[in-house]
């Protein structure tokens, strides 16, 4: 392995090479460089978070700092490779590199560039993402506006992307579109809220639903229950992972044509739940990590066939110039897991029919798999640009799906029997579940549904489904598993708690109020989250039929001494960026001097500070305090974005609550470079800093802690 004291992996698979031969997925006469990529080691790729204003700071830091100082380095006599942007991602947000952490452990130029990557990445700034999962979001083609489910979205790295389209324009505090990312797998859930938490957004769901079972939500529009149907659908499905043999070498000897067979089903059914769920004219993306047209072609082509002609699949050839790839196929085999091939359904022995389904064929009328276009479908070869193995296919839903033209019922109704009319062949199954393979973290037991039933088509005479899996019970009561999170509750508009808060602040009147909530039922309220209103509309409407894991960011924080200074909440600094537009009182104006001192220093004295911002604070009564800094275009060597941070005015200083990262961010992009073990200059030893006896009470009863 590449850090050693691991046996080398064999990187050869006679029945893989057999099998993709057989079914010509690679381009005559490249089957060697295809081959001779996979057993190369996979590149790392970065990409730097495009919403946030300093995005374009981050990349000059980047480029005229740390690769600049990489151009001319030698490591063991061979010249460093410098990292390159992907050329098809805009803006050049992307970069990909050859550099193993081997190699950055050997050089102190490469070694503060790796700590510059680990600070980055944990404060939100850069996400370490495979090069091809960063196409599925930006084929999505999604706005500020747009409501989008992630169907499969842990660990996270594609639901960054939405959030970051969502928060386009960042002088818009609250978008009118949201995300609700969904994962099977409880634990990765918990991985998925931290991977969103980092971007600091009141618009993001996390929930924990099986993708094929997610339940149908509601909301109220004008005081009248509706079905919430989303404008852009992510369905980055589990698959078998063949794609990623060079990042997960395991594959090499575990690869069977099994994995593909048993996972087919299960991709079908949450394919077609998401295309249920899309309004009309809205936009799907479904994608795999699988070379398989099993997993790809042949679950798009069964979505086609059954949607008749409710979905197509859009030519999406011109949307990401300089991104290669190939047409997918329109002709393929089933080979068993013994290495039994069959081109048609009609040819499969009745003891297969548990393994192998119908819709694993290509359909057998030609004009209408012609119709299909399956060639608008977009595989991604690791040899083409040095990635992982890829498939993107992208649909719009022209008109409901057959089974859906009837309205479908709302709260109240769902709970009761179903009268005998054929329902959706993706309604959820109770109990449903799937194991999607040692190459793949396994699913939790599935989540039933409101008492959904399959159609009666989708059924053999002996009462199982024709994907080879049992049919539902009776209708019962959605069952949710895992941790029990706490509720998530909505501050009245009268609650007592808030007018300190509006008065202390001087809270616009425009600030949504009705949009804050708790984490607790009884006792003291300790911390304050906000999410936005259309996010507030599904939690309301949703709170029987949907197990929400994680909502909203935290905005205030309870002072254990909060009384003394009018106001028992402090600002957060998860959330200042959407709560300071509505902020118009503890406004301190700073320069770029008063903050590399207020993030290297303690609790620096009044008088540390410039002369502008001596005079704001001097006559402040003790508190929560914003310290703004606005970049100054006629000083263009200066930073060039606005930094907003949260502060505490004491007695005779005042001192920042910013997360160590987030500090260290803002010094780099300032041009300092603070080594990663240091810490703030502590009272006693910075100079003009407030001594400990000096250091007046924090928000804690105590010394202000960071």
């Amino acid at each position: 392995g590449w850090e050693g004291g691991y046996p080398e992996i064999v990187k050869e698979n006679k029945l893989f090479e057999h099998y993709y031969q057989e079914l010509k997925i690679v381009p005559e006469g490249e089957w060697d460089q295809f081959m001779g990529a996979l057993r190369e080691p996979l590149p790392a790729t970065l990409r730097i978070t495009g919403y946030k204003s300093h995005a374009k700071e981050i990349l000059h830091c980047l480029k005229n700092k740390y690769f600049k100082e990489l151009e001319d380095l030698e490591v063991d006599g061979q010249k460093v490779e410098v990292p390159q942007p992907l050329s098809w991602y805009p803006e050049e947000l992307a970069w990909h590199t050859n550099l193993s952490r081997k190699i950055l452990r050997k050089s102190p130029q490469l070694e503060k560039f790796h700590q510059f990557l680990v600070s980055e990445t944990e404060s939100g700034n850069i996400s370490r993402q495979e090069a091809v999962s960063m196409i599925p979001p930006l084929l999505l083609n999604a706005h500020p506006h747009h409501k989008i489910l992630d169907m499969c979205a842990a660990p996270g790295s594609k639901t960054t992307q939405l959030i970051e389209m969502l928060h386009a324009d960042m002088n818009v505090p609250f978008p009118e579109g949201f995300v609700i990312a969904n994962d099977v797998d409880n634990r990765r859930c918990y991985l998925l809220v931290h991977q969103a938490k980092r971007l600091g957004s009141p618009c993001i769901m996390v929930v924990n639903h099986d993708a094929s079972c997610i339940p149908r939500l509601q909301v109220d529009v004008n005081g009248r229950k509706e079905i919430l149907f989303y404008d852009r659908i992510l369905c980055d499905v589990p698959c078998s992972g063949d794609g990623t043999m060079r990042k997960n070498v395991d594959v090499w000897k575990k690869w069977s044509a099994l994995n593909s067979l048993q996972l087919h089903g299960l991709q079908l059914r949450i394919a077609t739940r998401g295309a249920e769920q899309l309004v009309e004219g809205g936009r799907m993306v479904y994608s795999t990590c699988s070379l398989n047209p099993i997993e790809d072609e042949a679950v798009i082509a069964s979505l086609l066939e059954k949607s008749e002609g409710a979905l197509e699949l859009a030519d999406v050839s011109s949307e990401l110039p300089g991104l290669k790839w190939v047409p997918g196929l329109s002709q393929w085999k089933v080979m068993t897991k013994d290495g039994q091939w069959f081109t048609s359904w009609d040819d499969v022995p009745h003891n297969r029919h548990t393994q192998i389904r119908p819709t694993m064929f290509p359909p057998k009328d030609p004009e209408k798999l012609q119709a299909m276009h399956l060639e608008r479908c977009l595989r991604i070869l690791p040899h083409h640009q040095n990635t992982g193995g890829f498939f993107v296919a992208v649909l719009v839903k022209k008109a409901s799906m057959p089974w859906n033209k009837r309205p479908p019922k709302l709260q109240g109704e769902l709970a009761e029997p179903r009268a005998p009319v054929p329902p959706s062949p993706a309604e959820p199954m109770a109990g449903c579940t799937s194991d999607t393979s040692e190459l793949e973290s396994k699913l939790a037991p599935g989540i039933s549904d409101t008492g959904a039933v399959e159609r009666a088509e989708n059924m053999d005479s002996s009462g199982s489904k024709r994907d080879g899996v049992c049919g539902p019970p009776p209708s019962k009561k959605m069952k949710l598993f895992g941790f029990k999170e706490d509720p998530f509750v909505f501050i009245p508009e009268d609650d007592p708690l808030f007018p300190p808060i509006q008065k202390f602040y001087a809270l616009d009147p425009s600030f949504p109020k009705t949009n804050l909530l708790t984490r607790t039922t009884e006792g003291k309220k300790r911390q304050l989250y906000m999410v936005s209103k259309e996010l507030r509309n599904v939690l309301l409407n949703n709170s029987e039929r949907m197990k929400v894991i994680n909502t909203g960011i935290k905005v205030w924080c309870r002072n254990n001494s909060g009384e003394e200074f009018d106001c028992a909440f402090r600002l957060a600094q998860e959330g200042i960026y959407t709560l300071y537009p509505f902020i118009n009182s503890r406004i301190i104006t700073v320069s770029i001097e008063d903050v590399q001192v207020l993030l290297t220093q303690e609790n620096p004295f009044f008088r540390k500070l410039s002369s502008e911002a001596y005079s704001q604070v001097k006559d402040m009564a003790k508190g929560s305090v914003v310290l703004k800094y606005e970049p100054d275009p006629t000083k263009p060597d200066t930073l060039q974005c606005p930094i907003v941070l949260c502060g505490w005015r004491g007695k005779a200083s005042v001192r920042t609550f910013v997360p160590r990262n987030e500090r260290l961010h803002y010094l780099r992009m300032m041009g300092l470079e603070v080594p990663v073990g240091k810490k703030r200059e502590g009272a006693a030893a910075a100079p003009g800093a407030a001594s400990p006896a000096e250091a007046e009470d924090g928000p804690g009863g105590g010394r202000a802690a960071g």
